[in-house]
């Protein structure tokens, strides 16, 4: 009874539980909306502090990627999987061919991909077993060097909206999380000019950024605050509670990380200071896009796709519009964002929510 109570539960369209004793798999696969084709969406594997916790995070993340799939384009709906457990304990040859035969059986309904906790390499062992896979060595290839290069798209955006210009030379950018898609915006970011306020739970990645990029460094509770002109976090979500917003310094947030805004009051707490937010399910399509456009899942109603790189540079024209939008109607650019994907895939926005 608890999806059905959740304040994440949207009207999801399937949940599906799946147990396997032998290797102790515990998964969900959430369906929130096939209106515009099949779902796909990641899978994510990590420890949850509750059961509740981990239906909670597939429903949400789910929501967010039928927005996504929607704003990208794309003629796919949106899914989530979440693992629970610790990946470094877990995960064997035969616990992800038990994963995949899993998404087998949902017959094609479901198509996934990495995420947290799964990467490229985790795909493949899956397709092993199931073709409903996407982000393969063997299709478009690792989907974070894609998801950041939709992030830079984004930023172009948020760059000519915010401040009037074009190009990165001379901003300053705090990245919050060096994963394979923080360090891949990090890297393309100090390419093109741009200076870097760093900071991840792994000193490592920070001393990388820092020997590559020449990046300050920024204690992992800090960045928020650092005296930047776009806040960039690449890292896990619900990093804008209320408090955070009401100290961020940044002209603008926008970066790659799921389920930025902890609640709706946080991101009315940012527009009311006069801070620019990019609608985090927009900003990171670029894993999803490469997907369906550059010969992975495929798993639409047919149709010709664009080219992957038209594809990616849609990011920077949909929200263009959205912060349009937003400025006319003077309504915050995520509900703008939640609304628009709403219309596309026939849903009434749920109250409350923030996607």
């Amino acid at each position: 009874m608890h999806i059905w109570d959740s304040p994440e539960f949207d009207a999801h369209e399937q949940v599906c539980l799946f147990a396997d004793e032998q290797t102790g798999l515990k998964a969900i696969i959430a369906i929130h909306s096939t209106a515009l084709g099949t779902a796909a969406g990641g899978t994510r594997f990590k420890p949850y502090a509750s059961n509740g916790d981990a239906v909670d995070d597939a429903l949400r993340l789910s929501r967010a990627m039928s927005y996504k799939s929607a704003l990208a384009g794309l003629p796919v709906g949106g899914g989530k999987a979440v693992i629970v457990g610790n990946p470094s304990q877990l995960k064997s040859r035969d616990f992800l061919h038990a994963y995949g035969a899993f998404i087998d059986r949902l017959g094609g309904i479901f198509s996934t991909g990495e995420d947290v906790g799964m990467g490229m390499a985790d795909i493949d062992v899956v397709s092993e077993v199931t073709r409903y896979v996407g982000g393969t060595s063997a299709g478009t290839g690792d989907p974070s060097i894609h998801t950041a290069v939709g992030v830079m798209h984004g930023l172009e955006a948020v760059i000519a909206h915010r401040f009037g210009r074009a190009g990165f030379d001379g901003l300053r950018f705090a990245v919050q999380g060096l994963g394979a898609v923080g360090m891949g915006v990090a890297e393309r970011l100090h390419a093109a000019g741009a200076r870097l306020v760093v900071s991840d739970i792994r000193p490592e990645a920070v001393d990388l950024a820092v020997a590559r990029f020449g990046a300050e460094a920024s204690a992992p509770g800090d960045i928020h605050r650092a005296n930047v002109d776009i806040f960039c976090p690449c890292a896990l979500g619900g990093i804008l509670t209320e408090e955070t917003s009401d100290e961020i310094r940044a002209a603008a947030v926008a970066g790659a990380a799921n389920n930025q805004l902890a609640s709706p009051a946080a991101g009315e707490r940012l527009a009311a200071r006069g801070i620019l937010f990019a609608p985090d399910y927009v900003m990171n399509a670029g894993g999803i896009i490469s997907g369906i456009t550059g010969g992975g899942a495929r798993p639409g109603r047919g149709g010709a796709f664009p080219r992957l790189d038209e594809s990616l540079a849609v990011i920077r024209q949909r929200l263009l519009d959205i912060f349009s939008r937003a400025e006319a109607e003077g309504r915050a650019p995520e509900l703008i964002a939640q609304h628009l994907a709403c219309e596309l895939i026939g849903r009434s926005p749920q109250s409350g929510s923030q996607a």
